[in-house]
């Protein structure tokens, strides 16, 4: 299916009874009058727009396709899909240039990646915040994440004799986080499975997943990503190996997002994609053993994403971080963080973006844990931002409790 080709059956509004769940599980409703409500937005709307494209609202900018609505719908209706399909379709305004920088992940981390220090001292100063704020509209409150001077991909490759010798592989789409600011997850990663006899492999040449364009208005550079990641996972596939993620956001838009969004068909790969907790998870369940540091104790928190609740995955999480022995654990209420990608640095969308969050701030600081974990990077940023906890992934944490 092409790009912007739609049946009234996609999204099943049809199915929706209009019982307003959705409505009282949308963080963003909560906090700003100006967006009508996942219901009104979502099928409703919907309904109006496939008579005349005259109804459809700009006020759609304000879903943060946390996808909350769609978890807590009790019909399974695609509302989030709807109100993204609408705006792909029907919103005919440019991406302005701080949409377009914002959502070049990849770009901007080759062009920062060889002055990283420099990027990083320069970003955090109080007077880069402000000309940002004031020709850019991102807001002076938001913290930049910072960029690692070394990729991941430089770093595996230089591994690639020693995870070639392990008697099962796997590749992993490692996603612009771990590549360009954090290689230290993927080298975590790569600590986990070796353990349990996996050697890890890079994709050919991955692209990053694109939701950061579905979300900034440039479907059409998100759909070229997203046929092009499709196929190097699906030669991954086709030689036998999975493909293990530690991004839920990443991991969303690959097996739901290209379809259902962008109309890139990825049936052939995406029983392939598998979160990292899911798939040590398993390979535990089913035998393998891992051997833990004796005296290891850790407080651990975990923050269950927006996008991993969509996906129904959490669990996995949850269960391999109980799996530790010394590991502290409290599983936190179901709640929205409130940055939703790049979504949270503009200015129009902060304090809405803070006072989303307010709650599960609250709630990590009454519990004070030595660690919270998460499995969504963006996640991980306003937590930090915002409570001053450490936050890491579940794999992370695993890696540091192996001897």
């Amino acid at each position: 299916m092409k790009l912007q080709e739609y049946t009234e059956s996609k999204y099943n509004f049809e199915e929706c009874m209009k019982c307003t769940v959705c409505t009282a599980y949308c963080p963003v409703l909560q906090v700003n009058p100006l967006y009508p409500g996942p219901k009104q937005a979502g099928p409703d709307g919907e309904r109006l727009r496939l008579k005349d494209p005259y109804f459809f609202n700009y006020a759609l900018k304000y879903c943060m396709n946390c996808k909350r609505c769609e978890v807590s719908c009790p019909s399974g209706v695609k509302v989030a899909d709807l109100i993204q399909s609408a705006r792909i379709r029907y919103d005919r305004s440019k991406p302005k240039l701080r949409d377009r920088i914002l959502a070049s992940t990849d770009f901007m981390g080759t062009l920062a990646r060889p002055f990283a220090p420099v990027v990083n001292g320069v970003t955090g100063l109080g007077v880069t915040k402000a000309v940002l704020d004031a020709t850019m509209k991102i807001d002076r409150k938001r913290s930049f994440p910072k960029y690692s001077g070394r990729s991941f991909e430089a770093w595996l490759r230089r591994h690639e004799e020693e995870q070639a010798a392990f008697p099962e592989q796997v590749s992993y789409f490692h996603g612009c986080y771990v590549n360009y600011n954090y290689p230290q997850l993927g080298k975590d990663l790569v600590k986990v499975l070796n353990a349990l006899a996996v050697g890890v492999r890079l994709l050919d040449k991955e692209k990053c997943c694109g939701i950061a364009m579905i979300t900034n208005g440039m479907s059409e550079q998100a759909a070229k990503h997203a046929r092009h990641n499709v196929a190097v996972i699906g030669k991954a596939a086709a030689e036998g190996r999975k493909v293990v993620t530690t991004s839920s956001t990443c991991t969303l838009t690959l097996r739901d997002e290209y379809p259902n969004l962008l109309g890139v068909e990825n049936a052939v790969v995406r029983d392939s994609l598998l979160m990292a907790t899911r798939y040590v998870f398993e390979r535990l369940e089913r035998g393998a053993t891992l051997r833990f540091k004796p005296g290891f104790h850790k407080k651990v928190a975990y923050h269950t994403p927006c996008h991993m609740e969509r996906l129904g995955w959490g669990i996995f999480s949850e269960k391999l971080l109980k799996m530790i022995p010394g590991v502290e654990f409290t599983l936190l209420d179901s709640a929205c963080c409130g940055i939703a990608g790049t979504y949270g640095f503009k200015k129009e969308n902060y304090a809405a973006s803070q006072a989303i969050g307010a709650p599960l701030f609250e709630q990590i600081r009454s519990i004070n844990p030595d660690v919270v974990a998460c499995d969504c990077e963006t996640c991980k940023w306003q937590i930090e931002m915002s409570t001053g906890y450490t936050v890491a992934n579940p794999i992370s944490i695993l890696a540091e409790a192996l001897e």
